[in-house]
Formats: C-alpha cells, structure tokens, sequence
C-alpha cells in the first residue's frame, strides 16, 4: 500500500510517497521520526495531524481503531457547513493508519540538520 504523505512547516508543503509498513497502526496527534518517510527527513520530528481513507473519508481523532463509522458532528474535523447550530450524520475514519489510508498529513515538530526550505524544489517557469 502507498501512502501519499504530506508534510507542511511554515506555510510550505513537501510530497512524499511511501509503502513503509512502520507506519501502519499509528494514530493521530502521535510522534513520528521523519527517517520512517524518508531518507531526507533524518533528525525531523513529525507530528501526524490527520488521515484520509482511499474513498476520501477524514480520519477523526476522537474516534479510536482504523473503522468506519457514522456519527453525528458539529462543524469542524469531517463537516464543513455555514450554518449556525447544524449537526449531521457523517461517515468517517478512526484515528489509526491503517492499509486503507491512502493520506497522512503531518507537521514538523522539530527540524534535522537539512533545513525544510531546501527540500523545496523551486516551480518551473510557464513558456
């Protein structure tokens, strides 16, 4: 399974893609050591900040395990509606990874001896 890996610090935002099975089974708001992503990300420390299922279902930090379930939300994580007081029934994704995450978003706690705005690569100029 690949997992498509975001990772933002500062405003800026860095791509990965992996298939490590280490990954497996940890849960939102937890610590990860940035070599697990990759070889550039040596000396980071990452907090994973939220999940996204293969069908686009958000990972829920409150909800325990890697299931899907139905529940009611405020606006927030999983529901996104203008009106005031509205609650809705939502499907969403624990908070665990699992083999059907396809998206792991994750902030960086700590920054290694590679500084983050040098892993940027610079955007090609339009013709």
């Amino acid at each position: 399974m690949v997992f498509k890996i975001n990772i933002s610090h500062k405003g800026k935002a860095i791509k990965f893609e992996t298939d490590n099975e280490e990954i497996l089974g940890l849960t939102i708001g937890s610590e990860v050591d940035g070599k697990l992503i990759s070889a550039d990300l040596e000396g980071y420390v990452l907090t994973l900040t939220g999940t996204s299922d293969i069908a686009g279902f958000p990972g829920l930090p409150d909800l325990k395990g890697p299931t899907l379930k139905r529940v009611i939300l405020k606006p927030g994580i999983g529901m996104h509606d203008g009106r005031e007081g509205v609650r809705l029934r939502k499907t969403v994704r624990g908070n665990e990874v699992s083999t059907d995450t396809a998206q792991i978003n994750l902030s960086v706690k700590k920054e290694g001896s590679k500084k983050f705005e040098e892993m940027i690569k610079p955007k090609e100029a339009k013709k």
